[in-house]
């Protein structure tokens, strides 16, 4: 039966995957976003109702809400720092108190196995909180208590495929002989858009599994043979803290060491599936659930496609939104520091403006290779992402994507694309690239470089590389243009040779 849904954090991993399979079920979606700019250019985008609001804001939440019949609560504060899980219990109970209040039947709750009888990591043990309270709202709630969760992506999966593929050789700390039940994005998914329809006297938790129990070191083993890699062989280190596991995580993943440290933490707890009786609510399909080795498969053959649609970047910010932003009148944050650089562009606007949203990843920053290297490996021994997030899709960028070390907070089709710098800084930084034309149909090609400092600390960061803002944004700004005026000559004489 057709249920009115509420989907919050629809902007991050599992609930922007998890909105096509409500909508195919045929649900009328609401989502609950701060910021709506983020599912712009999703598939799904003219489909759904969009619910602006800020899940710290009881107003907001309340009329979110409204209407509603079942709400999924999908949001989380993992990596936000120490504070997380105060911050996760204080929206937890808002959202519990307004989902009451305007009459919802059910809420569903993804959250994390609790082993009986172990001493529970802050993630682990923040998860369960959550999951209590919700059970204790009174609206009937399923929690799904999943373990590892596989899929292409997740933070999970990429940590695992990064510690494989980039390591033969491994020093492993003991976490990795801790037994885990992982389990398919997909399978996840079919449980979460089915507990729309459970019982309405459903108010419990349910372990959610995949048929496979390893340890982690299995997990690597296998995929390795999945991905066709030798044989990873390991030390075995008898004490390696999680501090230190984290930072060991994000020098060698994508994934940052305060992201890192609570997912390795978490390793050290075994999870396993207690109990399966979400089978007599939900029945496995006639395939059965799928299995760790379909599950890798699958997630490679989405990376290899360049087909993933969200990714466990999406869900982070680069900033409060009450942060100044440099297009503010006046600028009133304070000082601003510019570095701004215009150029005529022998070729179209709109092939610049293919070069400028194909920027970063694989195809790099046209500009002293080097430099941007040891920057952001820097970068990863002081905690932040470096430059190892890459991107989403190769040629198409939305607001809300990590970009190597920046975050998209801007983007006019064709036209302008502001990226906000995620790295560890004195101060705010921007950068922003804008595409114009000319009377003759060729392009203007603007650059600027902005920096808010904090401090005396950030002045002094400014000053002292203002040196080198020559080689770093001139030659990135000459780079750009030789790039997209040789791609024209190159298919411009290829049509007069046809």
């Amino acid at each position: 039966m057709s249920k009115r849904v509420l989907v919050t954090g629809a902007t991050g991993y599992v609930g922007g995957r998890l909105v096509p399979p409500l909508l195919e079920a045929g649900h009328a979606v609401r989502v609950m976003v701060r910021d709506p700019r983020k599912i712009s250019g999703t598939p799904w985008e003219q489909d759904i109702e969009v619910a602006v609001a800020d899940a710290t804001n009881p107003e907001d939440v309340g009329r979110a809400l409204d209407g509603i019949d079942v709400a999924y609560y999908l949001l989380h504060s993992i990596g936000t720092g120490v504070g997380f899980a105060e911050t996760e219990r204080s929206i937890a109970s808002t959202f519990a108190e307004k989902a009451k209040a305007r009459g919802v039947q059910r809420t569903v709750y993804l959250g994390g196995m609790v082993p009986a009888g172990e001493s529970l990591s802050q993630h682990l043990r923040s998860r369960a909180e959550v999951g209590q309270i919700l059970l204790d709202s009174g609206v009937p709630t399923a929690v799904l208590q999943a373990g590892v969760v596989i899929g292409s992506g997740s933070a999970a999966f990429e940590m695992l495929r990064y510690l494989t593929e980039r390591l033969p050789v491994m020093v492993v700390p003991r976490w990795v002989h801790t037994r885990i039940q992982p389990i398919a994005i997909r399978d996840v998914l079919r449980y979460l858009a089915q507990c729309a329809d459970l019982p309405p006297d459903v108010n419990r938790a349910f372990d959610v599994g995949g048929p496979d129990v390893l340890t982690y070191l299995d997990m690597m083993q296998r995929y390795a043979k999945v991905a066709q890699l030798s044989r990873r062989r390991v030390l075995p280190v008898p004490v390696l803290s999680p501090s230190l596991s984290s930072h060991w995580v994000g020098l060698i993943t994508p994934v940052p060491s305060r992201l890192a440290r609570p997912l390795v933490e978490s390793l050290r707890n075994t999870v396993v599936a207690q109990e399966k009786d979400i089978a007599r609510y939900i029945p496995d399909p006639p395939e059965g659930l799928i299995g760790y080795d379909r599950a890798v498969e699958m997630a490679l053959t989405k990376v290899r496609n360049l087909d993933v649609p969200t990714r466990w970047s999406s869900a982070s910010t680069a900033g409060a939104p009450s942060e100044p932003l440099p297009s503010d009148p006046g600028w009133a944050g304070g000082s601003l520091y510019v570095d701004e650089r215009e150029r005529d562009v022998d070729a179209t606007p709109e092939g610049l403006w293919r070069v400028i949203e194909g920027i970063g990843g694989e195809r790099g920053w046209y500009s002293f290779a080097l430099g941007w290297q040891a920057r952001g490996w820097i970068d990863r021994l002081s905690g932040g992402p470096g430059l190892r997030r890459g991107r989403r899709d190769p040629n198409d960028l939305r607001v809300g994507d990590a970009l190597d070390w920046w975050r998209v907070e801007e983007i006019d089709d064709g036209r302008f694309l502001r990226l906000r710098a995620e790295m560890r800084l004195p101060g705010l930084a921007w950068l922003e690239l804008e595409v114009g034309s000319r009377e003759d149909g060729k392009a203007t090609f603007r650059q600027c470089a902005l920096f808010h400092p904090r401090g005396a600390a950030g002045s002094a960061y400014w000053w002292s590389l203002r040196p080198f803002h020559g080689i770093v944004f001139g030659s990135m700004q000459r780079n750009i243009a030789r790039a997209v005026e040789q791609l024209e000559a190159a298919n411009h004489k290829e049509r007069a040779k046809g």
